[in-house]
């Protein structure tokens, strides 16, 4: 059994990579197949079968056999556990562009002051 720190890793490496997003991006609008995921990139079709391992592993998708071809389906579970936990991080980040936007009005009210263009 996988830890939570573990799900997590598995679910930050499998969303790292672009071809990955895109994927989930897809199976968000439709469970899909092999070949209709692989239609919409300039890869392999053995490529996108390996990047559908890594989202299996992680837990962001499942398949099942409709005949001959495996169907592709998001489980957005491990997406929301994730948000969660980045948004603690966006309050924080927030605040501190919120401080750094006080911090330009300073400086441009500063050199309106003093006669400075810039």
């Amino acid at each position: 059994m996988k830890t939570v720190q573990q799900a997590d890793a598995d679910t930050f490496t499998a969303v790292a990579h672009p071809v990955r997003r895109q994927l989930l991006d897809l199976l968000a609008k439709e469970d899909q197949s092999v070949n209709q995921l692989a239609a919409h990139f300039s890869i392999t079709r053995p490529a996108i079968s390996q990047h559908l391992k890594v989202l299996l592993d992680a837990g962001l998708v499942s398949e099942r056999r409709q005949g001959r071809e495996r169907i592709y389906r998001l489980r957005p579970r491990p997406l929301k556990e994730l948000d969660t936990w980045l948004e603690s991080y966006r309050h924080l980040w927030d605040a501190r562009l919120d401080r750094l936007d006080d911090y330009l009005q300073e400086l441009q009210a500063k050199e309106k002051k003093h006669g400075h263009k810039k």
